[in-house]
């Protein structure tokens, strides 16, 4: 889009429910949108507003794509994006932000790692990484969620099982009766024998701050470098532009400067993980 402030029409072509909480909208813009993993979006229905939303599908789709909306107790953008249905048109503005730097991680083994909606923009990487997987040594996932209702893409992962070329684990912090994988935090699931060249693998991440804050140690513990290790920080974006300055990190804007960072980029700033 050459005017980063004019949204474009985006007709929702499906209202998928992921659990109780979160809602997949599948949009297709008048305009192809054309995005790298880790970018996100401005989204919102006509009159109420506007959110920033990671993009949660593959790149490699043009004509449309995903975000996956987590309602919020008082958010009237999020509660309209919850209420629309099929056949209605949202705007949309965007995309804005970095990437990953997909070209860097090919030949590495990538070591995926998501919490909660986290798992929205990991799912955009993992499409990426899976449509080429070829390109890359290794492809490793690690997810989890409070517990087995609350995960999202449930039939996705499902297939993800019996893929080949992916290495998963799941795991939900409360188990019920039909849960048959791991039980405890994300963390509890990573383990350094996941990786067999660490010095030279990558770590992608997106979840919780409390996740992320006890990832981080973790991963400098199974021997990655601050340099590979990658986050997906989307904290308290607003208007998308630096402007409003809700986002900003040390002397970073998340919307501007990221959203993706390294951890050598933020690790002197601790309200990262607030």
């Amino acid at each position: 889009m050459n005017n980063p402030y004019a949204p474009i029409q985006a007709k929702i072509l499906d209202v998928i429910d992921e659990n109780s909480a979160i809602k997949t909208l599948v949009l297709k813009p008048e305009l192809p949108l054309v995005f790298a993993p880790g970018q996100f979006v401005m989204v919102g229905m006509p009159g109420v507003g506007e959110s920033p939303f990671g993009v949660s599908s593959s790149c490699f789709e043009r004509d449309t794509f995903d975000v996956s909306v987590q309602i919020q107790p008082h958010g009237k953008n999020t509660t309209a994006l919850h209420r629309a249905r099929a056949g209605q048109t949202a705007l949309v503005r965007g995309p804005f932000g970095n990437q990953y730097p997909m070209d860097y991680f090919k030949g590495r083994e990538v070591y995926v790692v998501g919490g909660g909606v986290g798992m929205a923009p990991m799912r955009s990487v993992l499409l990426a990484l899976l449509h080429e997987a070829d390109q890359y040594k290794r492809i490793v996932l690690r997810y989890g969620a409070r517990n087995p209702e609350l995960r999202m893409y449930k039939q996705l992962c499902h297939s993800w099982e019996t893929d080949p070329k992916l290495d998963v684990v799941y795991t939900v912090d409360v188990a019920d009766t039909s849960w048959s994988h791991n039980v405890g935090v994300v963390t509890t699931i990573m383990k350094p024998e996941d990786i067999a060249d660490i010095p030279n693998a990558v770590a992608v991440g997106c979840g919780p701050p409390i996740m992320l804050r006890f990832m981080v140690p973790l991963l400098l513990k199974m021997g990655f470098k601050p340099e590979h290790m990658y986050f997906s920080m989307e904290k308290n974006m607003s208007c998308g532009m630096g402007m409003c300055g809700h986002c900003r990190i040390g002397h970073y804007y998340v919307c501007k400067d990221g959203p993706v960072f390294t951890y050598d980029q933020i690790r002197d700033f601790p309200d990262a993980w607030t």
